[in-house]
């Protein structure tokens, strides 16, 4: 063999296995990916928001004179009858005490008012004298008139006379009622408290009784105090009826309607309990965010639907959370979230054909906080890639990492 062709024998194997590992070194390797399968199951799109009980007619005791309010001897969770438990007393303010000039003018009302009532009693007296003798008058009148002795005319005017008369004691009468009273108030002002004590006793007070059957569910005034009227003094409901009030996004509010059912989630309990939409309040309110921002938020009213029995424990003014299902259907074809991307106008996802990943174009319906419904673009069993990075293209080879 000629030394060429020695040459050559020699370094052809060598540059055959470079080449080789060329190759492997320049092919494309398989991206590892997540994967995840297209199933076709029950989907529920809800709205989730805090919520807060309270029971649905509760009722606050206010002071209704000003006075002193006694001491309580309720507690908050005390059952009440209506009409019958006495929930509050209240003594009515003492008299004020009078400076020395009002003081010297109230007397001086009251010597006025004395003498008026003497003067009154004086003019009933009179009028009563001239009455009898009216009356004495008119008698004799009429027996000399059986006689003939006197005319028609006269016993005309004795009868009108009469009648003055009458008139005129009654207005004395009257008018001495006047007086009396007029004393009365004069009196009056000038008692102090403790005349009121000891006329009225130990407590004039007003006794006021529970509006409704239920508990006491707050106390507002536990010590006794002055109080005006109109202060809150405790707060009455049944906790038996109890309901749910959620303050929904004004955006999200607009998807719920009356009869949709609830999921009532975290509220102490084993299990979640089972409620429907009563009302959606139509006016809406302001409310800042944790996060210092505005938000409209919209009152949601919650009827529990469950056993009383499953949800006794709770009262008024407890936490819970709950899930207003506003959309289901028990077969959806359904994608993860993570594994869609905007595609152009729509979205689009990677499929796992045999080792490459496909782009298909999909059409979404109703979406959860995890899931969207494919209407059109996949089948269901379908490998698609989820978190599809920038190393994904249409034809890229593909190897799944993990199964989802």
């Amino acid at each position: 063999m000629r030394p060429l062709s020695r040459r050559i024998l020699f370094w052809s194997l060598p540059a055959t296995v470079l080449a080789a590992a060329l190759a492997w070194a320049f092919t494309p390797r398989a991206v590892a990916v997540d994967m995840a399968t297209i199933l076709s199951a029950p989907m529920v799109r809800t709205i989730d928001e805090k919520a807060e009980t309270r029971v649905r007619d509760s009722y606050i005791v206010s002071a209704p004179i000003p006075g002193r309010v006694l001491r309580a001897t309720l507690e908050a969770g005390d059952a009440v009858i209506a009409g019958e438990t006495i929930v509050a007393r209240i003594e009515p303010s003492d008299a004020s005490l009078l400076d020395p000039r009002a003081q010297a003018e109230a007397e001086a009302t009251l010597e006025a008012a004395r003498a008026s009532l003497g003067l009154a009693d004086a003019e009933l007296e009179q009028a009563r004298a001239e009455f009898d003798f009216a009356t004495a008058q008119l008698t004799r009148i009429r027996a000399l008139r059986e006689g003939g002795a006197v005319s028609a005319q006269d016993i005309d005017e004795a009868e009108r006379t009469f009648r003055t008369r009458r008139a005129a004691v009654m207005t004395a009468e009257a008018a001495l009622d006047v007086r009396r009273h007029e004393f009365d108030v004069a009196q009056a002002r000038l008692i102090t408290s403790v005349d009121t004590r000891g006329l009225a006793g130990p407590c004039a007070c007003a006794d006021l009784t529970a509006p409704v059957t239920g508990r006491v569910l707050k106390l507002f005034q536990e010590s006794e105090a002055f109080v005006p009227a109109g202060t809150p003094l405790l707060e009455v409901g049944n906790p038996a009826e109890l309901e749910i009030v959620a303050e929904l996004l004004s955006t999200d509010a607009v998807q719920v309607r009356a009869g949709q059912r609830v999921v009532i989630d975290r509220w102490g309990g084993d299990a979640p309990l089972e409620g429907v939409v009563r009302r959606i309040e139509p006016y809406g309110f302001t409310k800042v965010s944790a996060l210092g921002i505005e938000e409209q938020r919209v009152n949601v009213i919650i009827d529990l639907a469950g056993p009383p029995e499953a949800w006794r424990a709770l009262g008024h003014g407890f936490r819970v959370e709950v899930r207003i299902v506003v959309w289901e259907a028990d077969a959806v074809l359904q994608a993860p979230l993570t594994a869609l991307f905007r595609h152009g106008d729509g979205w689009a996802l990677f499929v796992d054909d045999h080792g490459r990943a496909r782009l298909r174009v999909v059409a979404l319906g109703q979406r959860t906080g995890l899931l969207a419904q494919i209407t059109e673009g996949v089948e269901a069993g379908a490998r698609v890639v989820v978190h599809p990075s920038d190393r994904i293209a249409d034809g890229v080879r593909v190897r799944a990492r993990d199964s989802l």
